[in-house]
């Protein structure tokens, strides 16, 4: 078990006093079995005229904020203290319906798992489809779990991590094709083509927690995040991280689950004047377990 403090603080600058419309914040953790919220607190500089917290269709938190004040600078502070119990890797058995594929899923759960199993971006050469068989074995039923293992470190391995600075995520065969992208790049590519093979999978955002080494090499801190999760019959919504190889969700702290990126972006909004009035963004995150926090030791990290 552990005990972590993450604390996700973004603020915009502005040229001029500019007016703000509606923000929509997605960074309370997700409460589970193995992740449960202790406390936490949001603030928001200057004070929004309203906020009000809602679960979307995915049962994620969001809170919605509307402003009547201009500003040079607005602010979001989220700060949350979680009790973290990281499941290891799964294990299936022989027994299990899952453990070779392809295996079928449920008639009663069918119905509730069909959008995570349709493929959501185009493909029309096939070679997505290719992509993805290439992780079965040939000419026999593939153990389940070597092909997510082999699906997850494959992309790990073979490509390149690019921080972007254009909004959104990019297409997952542009990602196939170039071979590089961000880790919300990597996960969308890993869920299209899990889909293909009638795979349900479905997109995390949250939080990477990363350790200190303990040999004076590197301090431990986080950063924003995304991976996989996919569902198997009797092991339920297993978590795949393809950008550093973790299975399970050891490190993994997760905020939102959604059927696409676009539905799980952590802070979104607008605000009212030109597009020159617009400086910067800063992002600043930081992730730290309880000895971090009573030790003061700096684990701020840049997002």
């Amino acid at each position: 078990m552990q005990l972590l403090t993450i604390t996700h603080h973004t603020e915009y600058h502005y040229a001029h006093p500019v007016a703000f419309g509606e923000h929509r914040v997605m960074l309370r953790p997700r409460d589970g079995h193995d992740l449960r919220m202790l406390e936490g607190s949001l603030v928001i500089t200057p004070q929004p005229a309203s906020l009000r917290w809602i679960h979307d269709v995915f049962g994620n938190s969001v809170a919605i904020a509307t402003f009547d004040q201009r500003a040079t600078r607005l602010s979001f502070e989220s700060t949350a203290m979680v009790e973290h119990h990281p499941s290891e890797e799964f294990a299936l058995t022989p027994a299990d319906r899952a453990f070779f594929y392809p295996f079928f899923y449920e008639e009663d759960e069918y119905p509730d798992l069909e959008p995570f199993i349709r493929p959501q971006y185009g493909d029309p050469d096939g070679e997505l489809s290719v992509w993805a068989r290439g992780f079965l074995d040939a000419g026999a039923s593939t153990p389940t779990f070597d092909m997510l293992s082999r699906m997850t470190h494959g992309i790990r391995d073979g490509f390149r991590y690019r921080r972007r600075h254009a909004q959104g995520t990019q297409h997952p065969l542009d990602t196939l094709q170039t071979g590089c992208g961000t880790c919300r790049d990597f996960a969308l590519l890993m869920i299209e083509a899990l889909r293909r093979l009638g795979i349900a999978a479905r997109f995390v955002s949250g939080y990477l927690f990363v350790h200190d080494r303990g040999d004076g090499g590197h301090v431990g801190g986080g950063s924003t995040h995304a991976w996989v999760q996919v569902y198997l019959p009797s092991a339920g919504w297993i978590e795949f991280d393809p950008t550093n190889g973790i299975i399970g969700s050891r490190d993994l702290i997760r905020v939102a689950v959604a059927r696409d990126p676009s539905q799980a972006i952590p802070l979104h909004g607008s605000y009212v004047g030109g597009a020159d009035e617009f400086l910067r963004m800063d992002v600043r995150i930081k992730v730290a377990s309880a000895d971090d926090v009573a030790h003061n030791r700096p684990v701020a990290v840049p997002a």
